[in-house]
C-alpha cells in the first residue's frame, strides 16, 4: 500500500498502447509524468530490504510487531459492528490515474470514512496483485486499498479483495478505472479516468460483513496504528481486466506478516542468521 514515499528521477514517457476494452481505435497518449517510488517488491528494493533503504524512516518495517498484511482467520478475527462504518465516495470524472512504479494509484480526495472512533478523508486508492491479505491462508488475485487520513494524520484503510468471475463480470467502477491502463504501462506516467461511479461499491460494502484490526501501512515506512476495514465478500473481476492489470502491476504484494503482537519476521530471521 503506498501512502508516503521517497522519489526517483522522472521517467520518459513512451507511446501508449490501445485501450484494453477496445473503445478507442487509436492509442490514447498519456497525459504526463509523475515521480516514482524508490521501493519495489523484488531484489534489494523489496520488502526484505525496506528497512535498509532508510533505517531511520523505515524502522517499523523490521521492528514493528503489528505489521500488515496478515492472514485473517475468520473464526478469531475482529469484525466491525454492522452499520457502524460509513464509507462514502461521490461520483467523479477526469481523475488522475498514476503508475508509481510500485503500484497503480487513483488520486481522489472527496470521499469520507466515518467510524465509531473518528472521521477520515479519502487520499487515494490503489491496487495490489496478488492480494496482500489472506483469508484463512487463501490469497486472492487482486486487492484494492482506499486510503483515508484524519486531521491528526492517522490512517484508515478500506480494503476489497477480488476473485475472478465465472461469468466475465466486473464492477463497472473498476472497468472504468482499468479501461485506459495501457496508457500508463510505463512507470512514471499518468492519465485521466472517465466517469467513476462508486454507488455499487458502497452498496457492496454496506451489504456484507467487515473485518477490522489495527495494523500498519503495507509499504514503507510501515507505520503502525492503521485501522483496517476489509470487506468479507470478494468483488468479481473479469479475466481480461485482471490480465491487463497484472501485466502492468506484475507482483506488488508485501509478504504476509507474523501474527499481530508477535516478533517481526525480519527480527526473527536476523536473530537466527546471527546464531
Amino acid at each position: 500500500m503506498k501512502f508516503a514515499a521517497a522519489i526517483l528521477p522522472l521517467i520518459t514517457v513512451a507511446s501508449a498502447a490501445p485501450c484494453i476494452h477496445g473503445t478507442s481505435l487509436m492509442p490514447r497518449a498519456p497525459d504526463g509524468t509523475v515521480e516514482v517510488n524508490d521501493f519495489n517488491y523484488t531484489n534489494t528494493g523489496g520488502p526484505l530490504n525496506w528497512y535498509g533503504l532508510d533505517k531511520s524512516e523505515n524502522s517499523a518495517c523490521s521492528k514493528g510487531s503489528r505489521q500488515s498484511p496478515i492472514d485473517i482467520v475468520t473464526e478469531s478475527s475482529g469484525y466491525a459492528k454492522s452499520g457502524s462504518i460509513k464509507f462514502s465516495v461521490p461520483n467523479a470524472d477526469n481523475v488522475k490515474f498514476e503508475n508509481l512504479g510500485s503500484g497503480l494509484e487513483v488520486v481522489l480526495t472527496n470521499g469520507t470514512l466515518v467510524t465509531p472512533h473518528d472521521s477520515y478523508k479519502l487520499a487515494q486508492f490503489h491496487f495490489h496483485t496478488p492480494s496482500e491479505h489472506r483469508i484463512n491462508e487463501e490469497y486472492f488475485p487482486m486487492e484494492a486499498h482506499f486510503v483515508f487520513e484524519n486531521t491528526a494524520g492517522d490512517v484508515a484503510v478500506v480494503g476489497f479483495l477480488f476473485e475472478l468471475s465465472q461469468f466475465g463480470y466486473s464492477f463497472p467502477l473498476f472497468d472504468s478505472v482499468f479501461s485506459h491502463i495501457d496508457d500508463i504501462a510505463a512507470p512514471g506516467t499518468y492519465t485521466r479516468t472517465d466517469k467513476l461511479s462508486f454507488a455499487g461499491l458502497i452498496n457492496h460494502f454496506d451489504a456484507h460483513g467487515v473485518y477490522y484490526y489495527s495494523g500498519s501501512l503495507t509499504t514503507p515506512p510501515c507505520t503502525e496504528g492503521v485501522a483496517w476495514y476489509i470487506s468479507t465478500e470478494p468483488l468479481p473481476l473479469n479475466v481480461q481486466s485482471y490480465n491487463a492489470v497484472k501485466k502492468v502491476l506484475k507482483f506488488n504484494a508485501r509478504y504476509t506478516q507474523n501474527a499481530l503482537g508477535q516478533s517481526n519476521l525480519l527480527e526473527v530471521a536476523a536473530h537466527d542468521l546471527n546464531n
